[in-house]
């Protein structure tokens, strides 16, 4: 059995139009994501490009990795439960941050390099509107490098491609605006620390404020063709 179509199997029976049925569920779906290789789902060749692309001698990496500004998407499954895809991103593109309501999401970064942000909601009770701005904990902060494990991102996540990478997603449930489900963007803001940083010396964690926001028309995520295997529904 094809990697991919084990990926889409395991999926089929641990999530459910609710998400996961269980933190197992979750962990058997990370399990297979994590063998997922660029060969599985036909992107052997761009990974062997960025291996090259990353070397210090390359004298032209536009040569060896051709590069749109635009950020692909190849779509490979999606059903009222969970998608399946991969976002290809050329390097120095950057996914603002970005809310998965009531999904959980789980990735594998393929190939290359990227700077991961992210973040859950926190809850505080204030009488103020916080519709447009709220605090969130931060989750991840740092670079991951390919080869690497899969991971379960906080609910708002913004990544930055440090080199050309690739990033496996799966959602569950997917977005939905029947259900509610909409992708929202938000930004850092300052407040009433200069830094937009409040620590929580009690848990030892940091929060930041958060403001949604429109981005600009120069972020793009352009639809590209899944090359590989096909999946047996």
């Amino acid at each position: 059995m094809a990697a991919i179509q084990k990926l889409y199997e395991v999926c089929k029976v641990s999530l459910s139009e609710k998400g996961p049925s269980s933190l197992e569920a979750v962990e058997n779906v990370r399990d297979v994501l994590d063998m997922i290789t660029p060969s599985d789902v036909g992107l052997e060749s761009d990974a062997q490009a960025v291996r090259v692309w990353r070397r210090p001698r390359a004298l032209n990496r536009k040569t060896v990795f051709p590069s749109s500004p635009a950020i692909r998407y190849r779509h490979i499954y999606e059903c009222k439960s969970f998608s399946i895809g991969i976002f290809c991103m050329p390097a120095s593109s950057i996914i603002p941050l970005h809310n998965h309501p009531g999904m959980t999401v789980l990735s594998k970064l393929l190939y290359g390099k990227v700077h991961v942000k992210s973040y859950d909601w926190i809850d505080i009770d204030d009488s103020r509107n916080l519709s447009k701005v709220r605090p969130a904990k931060v989750v991840r902060d740092g670079e991951i490098s390919a080869p690497c494990g899969a991971m379960v991102l906080g609910n708002i996540h913004a990544m930055k491609a440090i080199t050309p990478c690739a990033i496996l997603d799966i959602l569950s449930p997917p977005y939905s605006s029947e259900d509610g489900r909409h992708c929202s963007y938000f930004r850092r803001l300052p407040k009433s620390d200069p830094s937009g940083i409040l620590l929580d010396r009690t848990r030892e964690s940091e929060f930041v404020w958060l403001e949604e926001y429109q981005p600009s028309d120069n972020f793009v995520i352009r639809r590209d063709l899944y090359t590989g295997p096909t999946l047996n529904f």
